[in-house]
């Protein structure tokens, strides 16, 4: 069994091997962690006045969740880190597209009268991939794990969010609100590994922070 020292930051270990591709868990991480940080308090904000909309999000998502993780996963797969390499790319393209979808630019369909139905199949799909890596995270730390579980219950309570929209009915601001929080809460702990990891690097190994 791949222990948690080995696990998404295995890389590393191997950095002497390949110093010319270095790790790269901490910027896909931080890309994912911060992007889903801020988007938890746009959702958020649908039930309360958190003061987030998506004019902070889109940005973020195609800059640094977007750009920034995919190619971060790139790295990781020329390396040969299969799992960190395939959700660093699945979740850069997620935010692309999320930004795409969101924005207008598949046009007006997207906020024509299925719109709330075309967003819950959009997080029904994001969590069965999500479900992929989370029933795997186990090998690579309770960090690792929290992320991915805390992200299927994200995509589900959103597509619950927009389900309810889409049958006429009003999202209570609490839902709204619990979605935004466990998504936040989500990005954090992603940030917390990836600070976990830089931080172990700088100690020669050693776990300061736990993950």
């Amino acid at each position: 069994m791949v222990t948690a020292a080995a696990s998404i930051s295995s890389a590393e270990a191997a950095e002497t091997k390949d110093p010319f591709w270095a790790p790269a868990s901490v910027v896909g991480l931080c890309g994912f962690g911060t992007t889903t940080m801020i988007a938890g308090m746009a959702i958020a904000s649908n039930g309360a006045n958190w003061g987030v909309d998506n004019g902070a999000v889109f940005p973020m998502a195609l800059a640094f969740g977007g750009s920034a993780q995919f190619a971060a996963g790139i790295i990781m797969l020329r390396r040969g880190e299969i799992f960190p390499g395939s959700a660093f790319c699945g979740y850069g393209a997620f935010w692309w597209a999320f930004t795409l979808f969101l924005s207008g630019f598949t046009g007006d369909a997207a906020f024509g009268p299925t719109a709330p139905y075309d967003i819950v199949w959009f997080m029904v799909v994001w969590a069965l991939f999500t479900f992929t890596f989370a029933i795997n995270a186990h090998y690579h730390g309770w960090g690792i794990t929290f992320v991915f579980w805390t992200l299927v219950i994200a995509f589900i309570l959103l597509a619950i969010d927009f389900g309810t929209l889409g049958a006429g009915h009003t999202v209570s601001k609490g839902l709204w609100e619990a979605s935004g929080i466990d998504t936040f809460i989500c990005g954090f702990a992603a940030w917390y590994v990836a600070t976990g990891i830089i931080t172990a690097q700088h100690h020669k190994g050693r776990k300061v922070l736990p993950f």
